[in-house]
């Protein structure tokens, strides 16, 4: 079972970890970071990194496809090497996934075209650029596609790949085991819930 996940500079740390934190659980897990080049990768904040162990030149199949969003997704919308590779991956996966901005490079690598989809709620029309339909929907399967909206997304989304894979037993332990039981002190995880104030004070720091 092997799992990867491409790093990119300035990609969004939990989008990668979340789910690498539940599918790594499953039975005969490998889960390869590959990059441009093997060495560190600077998340969106530039001050964590990870560690990509191979090249994307010597990633040549996987099982599980995790592509991970961030702000450097939308700089790489028409990078050959990159969604050259992301179609080559999909040829031979059994999932093709992605988390939050993630599915805009699915999309930009042609894989998305008259699926339903999802992303961050920021980037629903670039989304739909790429010829999906976008759904406000956590976690959208098509198929072998399967799509998460923003950020924290990607753990329900893993969870619900577990459970395709693994059967429901195995993905709740995987949940016990990380102990995923939200109970977030606010309502005000999407755009429909949010206060206005909140609305704005985040298109402010936006600027």
């Amino acid at each position: 079972m092997r799992i990867v996940i491409p790093l990119f500079d300035r990609f969004t740390a939990l989008d990668a970890v979340g789910p690498y934190e539940v599918l790594r659980f499953l039975p005969g897990a490998d889960v390869v970071f590959a990059a441009v080049e093997p060495g560190p990768v600077r998340n969106d904040a530039g001050s964590l990194v990870l560690t990509a162990g191979s090249a994307f030149a010597d990633v040549d199949s996987c099982d599980v496809l995790l592509v991970p969003g961030g702000p450097g997704s939308r700089a790489l919308l028409g990078d050959d090497v990159l969604l050259g590779w992301i179609r080559r991956m999909d040829g031979g996966s059994t999932w093709t996934t992605s988390v939050c901005t993630g599915s805009l490079l699915l999309g930009a690598a042609g894989l998305l075209t008259g699926l339903s989809a999802t992303t961050h709620w920021g980037a629903a029309d670039i989304l739909e650029s790429f010829g999906a339909t976008y759904t406000a929907e956590r976690v959208v399967f098509q198929g072998k596609v399967v799509t998460a909206a923003g950020v924290s997304s990607g753990i329900d989304m893993a969870l619900a790949l577990a459970a395709r894979i693994a059967g429901q037993t195995a993905a709740e332990a995987i949940q016990l085991a990380i102990e995923y039981d939200p109970r977030p002190p606010f309502d005000a995880g999407s755009p429909a819930k949010a206060s206005q104030a909140a609305k704005d004070l985040l298109a402010e720091r936006a600027r």
